[in-house]
């Protein structure tokens, strides 16, 4: 143990009895990985627990508004289009790649409790900005690119919690450790939607409290909700969270992180240096997995209200739910890896996770001959052949408005004549979108856990806050590129195109998997103070 009895403290070993000392010999055996007191645990998986937390937060604060971006921005602005919308989903990681490697920095230097704090409080104050962006008279678009930036910048602090929790784990827990955080992250993907399905119950026009010009809708009650789980977030950190680490081994370490010590507090075991190939082609695949994963949120409610002409309220619910049951398939998936990582390896399922993803894109692809619906056809027959030539379609949404019945409050809904595509392009059918989503929310959660876990093991002791910082704000560039990405070529060029660029990307990131293979050890293996079968 880490802290040994009176008589150890004397220097005296205590005499012991042949049956003792057999009692003795088991119990370090079966202890080799528990090397603390039982204070020092429990207040070392209490801090991780809060971490876990953290994390579900930062997920919540991404989904809970995923669906209902769309339809709120066209309420709010009606000037905003479908290229502005890949703006607005991408400014929440445009801000979380920008602060990941900063409070990764911060975290490698302070105590980890300033950089949780600050950005969830971050967090919250741009929830609440989130639920007034209707007040302004004009740009009101621009005030939400606004409020998802600063939501984003405040979830920089995932880099600070998967650094936290690398650095308190030993390599035998580090799996497990990381499957949970990502399942509380899935989990987090799971609930937004669900909040935002039961407040479509409000409705769109929701209460209005004119004394302080706050709309209680289907569209701000989560984000409002968001800010107060910050707060519960806050109290948290400050009341329980305490810093720790232990080594590869478990043993447990001083952590440069806590108050008054310095940065000599590392020891001998962080000697060696990281395999730098690994790392890079780490984030490489990191930056993949989410891209793709970015892509498939992204065009969830255009593709819905195109290919099936749902309305905004039909595509914010039924695609709250889908995700739902995704966020589900993945935390049951994210319990299973944790077994089947100790029997395969963590290398093999991120091989088997990017091979089931390729097939969710490939299933995606239109193959059918039936076209989708197109929006107002009874009005398109009547005024305007098939046939309409792109540069005049702009103007004939003008023409189609003077043509409505002045008592007309029905949506459109269908495939947009501004879509090009809609009129040649077959439509997904929505056994293959089930199917999809399947696939997709079985593969990437594997792919996810699996790339923290190695990229934490192969960084092994060393203070890893900025590492984690870049892997993050690789996740975040795809993040950004992803939702830009689906809202100009979908938009342009259709999901035929799309979906087939997505496959080309994951086959080349199989193709790097398999160069880097052998280089994806762990730290300790690599240099030798442990066997690859232990980890």
């Amino acid at each position: 143990m880490a802290s040994a009895g009176p008589a150890a403290a004397d220097g005296k070993e205590p005499l012991l009895g042949a049956g003792e000392a057999a009692a003795e010999g088991e119990e370090e055996e079966e202890s080799r990985d528990v090397v603390e007191t039982q204070e020092h645990y429990k207040s070392r998986w209490q801090s991780i627990w809060i971490m876990y937390l953290t994390m579900f937060l930062s997920s919540v604060g991404f989904s809970i508004v995923i669906m209902s971006v769309w339809p709120y921005l066209q309420k709010i602005d009606p000037t905003a289009d479908a290229s502005f919308l890949g703006w607005i989903i991408a400014a929440y990681s445009i801000g979380q790649m920008v602060a990941s490697p900063l409070f990764g920095l911060w975290s490698n230097y302070r105590p980890r409790r300033e950089p949780l704090v600050i950005s969830t409080a971050i967090s919250v104050a741009a929830n609440c900005l989130y639920a007034y962006v209707h007040v302004p008279h004009s740009h009101n678009k621009y005030y939400m690119l606004t409020a998802r930036a600063l939501v984003g910048f405040g979830a920089g602090n995932v880099a600070v919690v998967r650094s936290y929790i690398a650095g308190a784990t030993s390599l035998t827990e580090r799996t497990s450790a990381m499957a949970n955080t990502s399942a509380c992250q899935a989990v987090g993907f799971i609930l937004g939607p669900v909040f935002q399905t039961c407040f479509t119950l409000i409705g769109e026009e929701g209460v209005t409290w004119e004394l302080i010009r706050l709309q209680l809708n289907m569209y701000t009650a989560p984000v409002l909700s968001g800010a107060l789980l910050g707060v519960i977030n806050i109290i948290l950190i400050f009341a329980i969270f305490r810093e720790h680490r232990v080594d590869d081994m478990g043993r447990q370490c001083k952590s440069i992180n806590s108050e008054g010590e310095e940065n000599d507090a590392l020891d001998q075991d962080t000697e060696g240096n990281v395999d730098h190939v690994a790392i890079v082609a780490l984030n490489v695949l990191f930056f993949v997995i989410l891209f793709v994963f970015a892509v498939f949120e992204t065009i969830a409610t255009p593709l819905t209200m195109d290919m099936y002409s749902w309305t905004r309220k039909e595509a914010v619910f039924y695609n709250g739910i889908i995700l739902s049951v995704i966020g589900i398939e993945s935390v049951i998936v994210f319990m299973v890896v944790k077994t089947l990582s100790k029997k395969t390896g963590e290398r093999a399922i991120l091989h088997g996770g990017l091979l089931i993803v390729l097939v969710g894109f490939f299933i995606l692809l239109p193959w059918g001959k039936k076209l989708p619906n197109i929006q107002w056809q009874e009005i398109k027959n009547n005024s305007i052949p098939r046939t309409v030539p792109t540069e005049m379609l702009m103007p004939f949404w003008s023409l189609q408005e003077m043509q409505l019945p002045s008592n007309h409050t029905a949506e459109p809904v269908g495939c947009p004549l501004t879509q090009s595509w809609c009129l040649n392009t077959p439509m997904v059918y929505l056994a293959q979108y089930l199917s999809s989503d399947v696939l997709i929310g079985l593969g990437y959660p594997v792919c996810n856990v699996m790339s923290y876990t190695l990229y934490s093991k192969i960084l092994g002791p060393k203070p890893q806050g900025v590492y984690m910082g870049w892997l993050t704000a690789s996740g975040s560039g795809a993040r950004i590129l992803g939702p830009v990405f689906v809202s100009q070529i979908y938009t342009h060029l259709g999901p035929r195109w799309a979906f087939s660029l997505i496959c080309g990307v994951v086959v080349l990131s199989l193709l790097l998997l398999e160069i880097v293979y052998k280089r994806l050890i762990a730290f300790s293996v690599r240099y030798g103070r442990m066997q690859e079968e232990n980890c």
